[in-house]
């Protein structure tokens, strides 16, 4: 470091130098992790989430002036970044921790897998040409042949960590487009412009909005996607995209691709792969499965049959900073066949060359639209290494079973709706005070609204708010390995608790 850098704690940046610095970097994780320590005793399992709304928040964050600061001219001790951390950003989480969270997909991550964050963070692996992070390749390798055993995809399958669900899903359709679209329309290379046009893919009324977006980023022109109509259990059957994919032909369209869901934001729903996979093959379609939450359920060999077919897909998207309860972010993409995967995504610049081709080493970047990508692998593998497939697969046996317990504490309450029964850890429901049956439309709407807002203030609970054939309702994502039956008692005791003041609200308006 040159005389006289302007930094505090310069003993933190000369890290070649152990006598100097190692007795301090000890000192700093020390106090980084008893921080992270007191945020999880002290804030997360106080309560789920802050009281204050947005507006609120952002005063409190940014100050007066309610916009962000100028980045610092001059730099603070490590103790004092640490205390401002400790009362800007600690006080203003959502907390996966507090039991009685019951989110979206967001669970508590387990510790193993942030200890592997923090290790990932230094040993600092870049996973995209091999010589940048050699043992990173050869983790992910390994941690993607579990997954690929999970989906049940056969010799010859691939795949790769991605950010998340979304990355795994845009990645999924750009393969669709330039491998078997291409096949489709006999193409010597992948279709762009307005080969494009007239394609169609199927989706559900839930598959996730990340589909749509993909298609767009894609240069697909609006109306690619095909809405199909789910059943009553939020599941898209074969036989209407069977009728769709006909009337298409019959109107010269390309039908492309089906996109099933197992495992949908809104209800946790799974759509009939199978059948789904058997009309794939028969039209000649791309099937692709968005897992990225449901997936998980194939670790149980007694839940694994909950969502059934992901061997037979083309592609299958899953999350494991879902229901693997890793630290954010990690996703993965898994395919039938590698070489669908490096001819959609390969390049060949000059800088990647490699000087000894009869090493032919494994070179991440050819099979993920990022370059560069963080060693995701390392938290995953040092938790499955830790629980094994066995303990991961309790864990989410164990939410499925509190999704049951909820599920029929509600179906055998007067004052609760069940909106459909939960394929998985998902349930949606309603309160119904006494007297709803003679509102005016659109008042128990706002009633499940108001409520979950004054759930929210309470800090007994947390479960958010989705709208089902046009219906307003409460929505618990069981994904918490830190929830007990009592949680789900509490929650219910709460929503009636707080219905006369809701209601005493919605009168004043």
């Amino acid at each position: 470091m040159p005389d006289g850098f302007p930094v505090p704690d310069p003993e933190l940046l000369e890290i070649a130098d152990a006598g100097r610095s190692r007795s301090s970097l000890e000192r700093l994780g020390a106090a980084i992790w008893t921080e992270a320590l007191d945020w999880v005793y002290g804030e997360a399992m106080v309560r789920p989430i802050q009281r204050d709304s947005y507006p609120d928040s952002r005063r409190r964050f940014f100050g007066p002036s309610n916009e962000p600061a100028p980045a610092p001219e001059v730099g603070s001790p490590s103790d004092e970044v640490l205390a401002e951390f400790r009362d800007r950003v600690a006080p203003m989480t959502f907390n996966a921790q507090f039991p009685g969270a019951f989110s979206y997909f967001t669970p508590p991550p387990l510790a193993m897998s942030i200890g592997g964050e923090v290790l990932a963070q230094w040993l600092h692996q870049g996973v995209d040409v091999w010589h940048a992070g050699p043992i990173g390749a050869f983790v992910e390798e390994e941690v993607v042949g579990w997954l690929r055993d999970v989906v049940g995809s056969g010799a010859g399958s691939w795949g790769v960590l991605t950010s998340g669900g979304t990355m795994a899903n845009l990645m999924a359709l750009a393969i669709a487009r330039d491998i078997h679209l291409a096949r489709i329309l006999g193409s010597d290379g992948p279709p762009r412009g307005a080969a494009l046009e007239g394609v169609r893919v199927y989706a559900s009324d839930q598959t996730h909005f990340s589909v749509e977006r993909g298609l767009d980023i894609l240069g697909f022109p609006g109306g690619t996607l095909q809405v199909i109509a789910s059943d009553d259990r939020f599941r898209l059957r074969a036989a209407p995209v069977a009728d769709a994919i006909a009337a298409d032909r019959a109107a010269g369209l390309t039908p492309l691709a089906i996109s099933a869901v197992a495992g949908s934001t809104n209800t946790g729903s799974v759509d009939q792969v199978v059948d789904l996979a058997s009309l794939a093959r028969s039209e000649s379609l791309w099937l692709h499965v968005d897992a990225a939450y449901g997936g998980a359920a194939r670790l149980s060999p007694r839940d694994a049959a909950r969502v059934p077919g992901l061997e037979l897909a083309d592609s299958v998207t899953v999350d494991p900073h879902k229901w693997f309860f890793q630290a954010y972010d990690i996703g993965a993409l898994v395919v039938q066949r590698r070489d669908d995967l490096r001819e959609t995504f390969h390049r060949s610049p000059e800088y990647y060359a490699s000087s000894r081709p009869e090493d032919q080493p494994l070179n991440w970047y050819e099979y993920s639209i990022e370059g560069t990508r963080r060693f995701r692998a390392l938290k995953l593998w040092m938790s499955w290494k830790h629980l094994g497939t066995s303990g991961l697969a309790a864990l989410v046996e164990y939410n499925d079973d509190l999704a049951a317990y909820l599920a029929a504490r509600l179906r055998d309450a007067p004052d609760f709706e069940l909106a459909v029964e939960p394929e998985l850890s998902v349930v949606c429901f309603r309160h119904l005070p006494e007297g709803w049956d003679r509102w005016p439309a659109g008042r128990l709407d706002a009633y499940q609204n108001h409520l979950q807002r004054a759930l929210e203030l309470d800090g007994a609970a947390w479960v958010s708010v989705t709208t089902l054939r046009g219906r307003t309702c409460l929505r618990a994502g069981v994904v918490n390995y830190l929830s007990s039956t009592a949680e789900i008692d509490g929650l219910i005791d709460a929503l009636r608790r707080l219905s006369e003041g809701v209601l005493e609200d919605l009168d004043r308006r």
